[in-house]
């Protein structure tokens, strides 16, 4: 399937932020996701992967949330290979995001798309976006209907509002796609979410033999094809059933 490419500009206190927006070309009410980016930020992996999920018979918006910094702010693993300092960079960037910006750049998003107020959406995120699906979920659970998380970073800290003392409540489908060599967020960091989940149905949680943080992008060294793609089949059957036409 074909895809349109483009990108709108949202209006937010702090600025212009991009959205970048992928679908498939020609006309059709497709179903909306948005699309949390992780920690190296809006690279061309990013736009590969909307793609993909687009080709699919989906309308995929991505907020830039890096955009309080400058305008699309993101990472080729060519350019982190050359300049070992980008990753401090990118630790700057990655503490800088806060559960309530990113909301707010959500809210941005949806009024940018003018998705109307029956619309069921889907919500996916990778490494830190992950802990925004689960936050969208729950401020949002009559618009948005099913999340996915791939290889989850902070859904278990010792603050008053950390994810999993809220995750009993969670209402919505939920996929969490995980790998047991994660490095970066071990399993064991997100175990107190994972036992507070444990007892939902409507949420399926898969731990993936081998698989590093990161496993999502091909070319990059932690690329997993079979988490990959394990992943992507379970998102994809998550959305199919709760996002499309016929389901509204």
């Amino acid at each position: 399937m074909d895809v349109r490419d483009e990108i709108l500009e949202g209006s937010t206190p702090s600025g212009p932020m991009a959205i970048l927006r992928k679908r498939p070309e020609g006309g059709g009410d497709w179903p909306k996701v948005v699309m949390f980016h992780d920690g190296p930020g809006v690279r061309s992996a990013t736009h590969e992967f909307a793609v993909k999920l687009a080709a699919e018979g989906y309308d995929v918006a991505v907020p830039d949330l890096y955009h309080r910094h400058g305008r699309l702010i993101g990472f080729e693993l060519h350019e982190r290979e050359a300049d070992p300092t980008i990753v401090d960079r990118l630790r700057e960037l990655l503490a800088s995001l806060t559960d309530e910006g990113i909301q707010a750049d959500l809210d941005v998003t949806l009024g940018s798309l003018a998705v109307e107020p029956s619309e069921r959406l889907g919500v996916l995120g990778f490494c830190v976006g992950a802990r925004a699906v689960f936050r969208t979920l729950m401020r949002l659970p009559d618009r948005f209907v099913a999340g996915a998380m791939w290889h989850p970073s902070f859904l278990a800290d010792d603050e008053p509002d950390s994810p999993h003392l809220t995750a009993p409540d969670l209402a919505r489908p939920l996929f969490i796609g995980i790998g047991d060599a994660d490095q970066m967020q071990p399993v064991e960091l997100h175990q107190r979410f994972f036992d507070a989940v444990e007892p939902l149905d409507h949420v399926e949680i898969e731990v993936f033999p081998g698989a590093d943080h990161g496993f999502t992008w091909p070319g990059w060294p932690n690329y997993d094809h079979h988490a990959a793609s394990g992943c992507f089949g379970k998102t994809l059957a998550l959305f199919e059933t709760h996002l499309k036409v016929g389901d509204r």
